[in-house]
């Protein structure tokens, strides 16, 4: 049976998940709601989520929003990928870039191509047939007519914020400053009714957004939904970020540094560059973390060292009763690719096109929450990946992560790619094959196998095929201007 119509809409908190989805539906469905978000001055966001994958570009399109203007609102760089730096072992490097890699066809990946033309010493590194790959090892970008890259963004996540609500004020949400003293719910029904703040005034909805971080103060403090832990795969439950003065060009991509118990992220902005641990508090202390983070560190310090402490895994339902959990108040798979904003915006879009404007409907609740746990649940096998394929075994950490059991959804996958150099994207999932393919390759699995279509090509024209696509990338790659350069003439950062 559906409920009431939805008027009223209720966003408790802000930072980047209240405000991406302030913005989106204000400026999407907002002539038919009154929207208000909460969120309180005193209480602190993550706000670490600086790095972004191509499918943002979705929503921003959606939202009307001019590249180059938010670009420099919120002292932005482009991003062709992950460096990964000592993942697979110590003093090895791969990049995980977006796009596509080479070509493929009807029956099998590029992959297997270039596995024959590495037996018969044709081929270069994998990474040398994909474009974006290219670009970022070469520090160069652009916006080219005819070919483009696939890209995303490194931002400042509270101008990104700030970007947001300026957005959706203007169509029409409403903020609220304040805290949450007490959350109301339906005796009959145990839905949500209102929130009531700390200075007595309450606010009543119709549907309840949380964006309250960690806290989840109405999914799981109120509605009780329930957490499915994921330490065991992904151990690591501590991050320290702190920002430093530039003292280089930015590059076009991350860089992800694995350490003894963790690993360290570099996101180079235009004013500043985000940095951060992730690691395990099993093997390190916060100060081991702090002292490993500083010591691996380049620029002055702009902000003191932050302890975050969190928990991966993910909330029962993503949407509970009139309640729908964005962000870090829907779990938290930790940010090693990126994934998080991405989520965010997902769950953002899913209920739009869900919108239960005419009653709030069980059916789209459970669709919500199948479609939802199905993309999460690809995206942490992902994960877990880059943990478990490797051949370090220098620490206690690394040990632990290569010889603890896997999902056997992961398993299979590995073993597809292992014997037969297979990979297939399931249905809606994030990451395609190529992303498969690059970090498996990149983690050093060598596939025992390519597929027998590749012996249709005679090794002349199998050279000819495999040097026609290197020598298009490097052509490509060789009009672009340095990413510096391209930066400073599109969108040069606004001072703030």
């Amino acid at each position: 049976m559906q409920s009431q119509a939805v008027k009223r809409v209720v966003i408790a908190g802000g930072g980047t998940a209240g405000w991406m989805a302030a913005a989106a539906i204000a400026k999407l469905m907002g002539k038919n709601l009154q929207i208000c978000l909460i969120e309180s001055d005193e209480i602190a966001t993550v706000g670490v989520g600086e790095a972004t994958i191509p499918p943002l570009l979705t929503l921003h399109k959606l939202l009307g929003i001019n590249e180059a203007e938010f670009m420099a609102a919120t002292q932005a760089t482009f991003k062709l990928g992950i460096q990964f730096e000592n993942w697979r072992d110590q003093g090895l490097d791969y990049i995980h870039s977006f796009g596509s890699t080479g070509q493929d066809c009807w029956a099998a990946g590029f992959q297997h191509f270039w596995l024959k033309g590495q037996q018969l010493e044709l081929a270069a590194d994998y990474g040398d047939y994909c474009p974006e790959l290219l670009a970022a090892k070469a520090n160069k970008f652009a916006h080219l007519p005819g070919r483009s890259l696939n890209y995303a963004f490194h931002f400042d996540a509270g101008l990104y914020a700030k970007f947001l609500r300026a957005m959706a004020e203007q169509h029409g949400a409403r903020r609220l400053e304040g805290k949450i003293a007490r959350v109301e719910t339906c005796e009959q029904t145990g839905n949500i009714t209102a929130v009531q703040m700390a200075d007595g005034e309450r606010i009543a909805g119709d549907l309840f957004i949380d964006c309250t971080g960690f806290r989840a103060l109405l999914i799981e403090q109120t509605l009780h939904t329930g957490f499915d832990d994921w330490s065991h795969w992904l151990p690591c439950d501590s991050a320290i970020a702190v920002q430093t003065r530039a003292t280089r060009e930015p590059v076009p991509y991350t860089r992800s540094i694995a350490h003894g118990a963790g690993w360290q992220w570099q996101i180079p902005l235009q004013h500043r560059v985000g940095n951060g641990m992730v690691y395990c508090s099993k093997y390190w202390s916060d100060d081991q973390a702090k002292a490993e983070l500083l010591a691996n560190i380049n620029g002055d310090l702009l902000t003191e060292p932050r302890v975050i402490k969190f928990r991966t895994g993910m909330r029962r339902k993503h949407w509970n009763k009139n309640c729908v959990a964005l962000g870090l108040a829907s779990g938290f798979i930790e940010p090693l690719e990126s994934t998080s904003i991405h989520l965010i915006q997902r769950s953002i879009v899913r209920l739009l096109q869900m919108f239960p404007l005419n009653g709030i409907s069980q059916a789209d609740i459970d669709e919500f929450n199948q479609q939802t746990e199905h993309e999460v649940l690809n995206i942490r096998d992902f994960i877990i990946l880059h943990y478990h394929v490797t051949a370090r075994r220098d620490t206690g950490f690394w040990r632990y992560c290569q010889n603890m059991p896997i999902p056997e959804s992961l398993a299979h996958r590995i073993r597809l790619f292992r014997e037969t150099g297979r990979v297939f994207k399931v249905p809606n999932e994030l990451f395609g094959e190529n992303s498969w393919t690059q970090v498996m390759l990149g983690q050093g699995i060598t596939p025992q196998q390519y597929h027998p279509i590749v012996e249709q090509m005679s090794k002349e024209e199998l050279n000819h095929f495999l040097s026609q696509i290197r020598m298009q990338n490097q052509r490509f790659v060789a009009q672009l201007p340095s990413h510096h350069t391209f930066l400073q003439s599109y969108c040069p950062a606004i001072k703030v």
